[in-house]
């Protein structure tokens, strides 16, 4: 398969990506694009296999550190596959590290390498939520709506009418491979059949169900309430068994995978289990010390300032945090203090603070003297 498009874009992700984000970003669009769901669509097929291209070099080290240097040139006569060409249910087998064992990975029109009698577990499903911290910290429950290839009520997942039987693939006999020779003979090479797909059965065009056109399946609407625990972090998942989507032959149904995205706060900022605060404070609160309230998740709390503090000081609180999410205790609050100048001062201010940095031996320019007379006096260019 020719791609010209950089492998990154195909997968949606950035040069940086680890190794679990590619993964994540190929299993994603192998689901979506997977010719299964999009019978007919051959846009949806050419996007799968060229998901499957791009995740087989970025998947692999060497390939990806020779792609990052030369680009698609620094791959060529390398050892690789034609996806172009490939039979869906191939590709499938090649990364059995995501979709799981054979026969546990997709379900769905029968892309089985190994034919219709042995059942397949159905797809597994990603969908997205996005929280608070104030939900991070309590724990909470939202509903999740998404759509599924759900069994067709009509005819009962069997893509047939109600009195039809399906007949037996005349390519393969009803094995779902089929043989091919090569080099005279020499080796033979057995594949999906491309006819029925594995399946070993076709279903004529008379007999196919009304409702689903033969596919056995209809997309379906479902929302589901979801529990998410305390501690939780941005990106990780929460995997609900059994609400994916229903295998074949028997085969049970797939998960749901729910990817749990928090949202930023306002005044607060994520560091594991600790929150960080960054607190505006004037000059003569950070020098003579001051007790202001604190913003924090359970509310309002008492900070005590010490005398001196200086910019960037920390104050922490222990027990104001985020909660770890396997022991449940709790993290810091810190509070980072931020000491503000102000920019304009009153007449009475200016000459207290004068009044001040004579009492320290400091000299304080007054409003007559500019920086470029002091300029002029260190480089002794005052005129006599």
């Amino acid at each position: 398969m020719a791609t010209t498009r950089d492998y990154y874009e195909i997968l949606s992700v950035e040069r940086n990506a680890s190794d679990e984000q590619i993964k994540r970003a190929y299993r994603k669009l192998a689901m979506k694009h997977h010719p299964d769901r999009n019978p007919g669509n051959a846009e949806a097929e050419t996007s799968f296999k060229e998901a499957a291209e791009a995740y087989e070099v970025l998947s692999d080290p060497q390939k990806r550190q020779r792609y990052d240097q030369f680009g698609h040139a620094g791959l060529r006569g390398q050892t690789g596959h034609d996806f172009g060409s490939m039979d869906v249910g191939d590709i499938f087998s090649m990364f059995e590290d995501i979709f799981g064992a054979p026969g546990r990975g997709f379900g769905g029109g029968g892309f089985s390498r190994r034919g219709a009698s042995r059942a397949q577990r159905g797809y597994s499903l990603e969908t997205e939520i996005e929280i608070s911290l104030e939900d991070v910290a309590a724990g909470c429950e939202r509903d999740v709506t998404f759509t599924r290839q759900d069994t067709c009520e009509t005819c009962d997942g069997r893509g047939l009418k109600q009195s039809a039987e399906p007949a037996t693939c005349m390519a393969c006999g009803g094995a779902g491979q089929v043989a091919q020779s090569g080099l005279g003979g020499m080796f033979r090479m057995v594949t999906t059949c491309p006819h029925c797909g594995g399946a070993g059965r076709s279903i004529r065009e008379a007999d196919r169900c009304p409702d689903c056109r033969g596919t056995g399946r209809k997309p379906k609407q479902r929302t589901l309430s979801v529990k998410i625990p305390p501690g939780i972090h941005d990106g990780q998942a929460i995997r609900v068994s059994g609400e994916g989507e229903p295998g074949i032959q028997g085969g049970p149904r797939g998960d749901l995978h729910v990817i749990v995205r928090v949202a930023d706060h306002d005044l607060f900022l994520r560091d594991g289990d600790d929150l960080v605060l960054r607190m505006p404070i004037s000059f003569t609160q950070a020098a003579l010390g001051a007790t202001v309230n604190v913003a924090s998740l359970d509310g309002e709390q008492e900070l005590t300032i010490k005398r001196g503090s200086q910019h960037g000081d920390l104050i922490r609180q222990s027990g104001r945090g985020l909660p770890n999410l396997r022991t449940g205790r709790r993290g810091e609050l810190i509070v980072q203090l931020i000491i503000e100048i102000p920019r304009k001062l009153s007449s009475k201010q200016q000459t207290l603070l004068r009044e001040f940095a004579a009492t320290e031996d400091r000299s304080v320019n007054p409003e007559s003297y500019g920086f470029w007379e002091r300029i002029k006096s260190y480089l002794g260019t005052d005129e006599k």
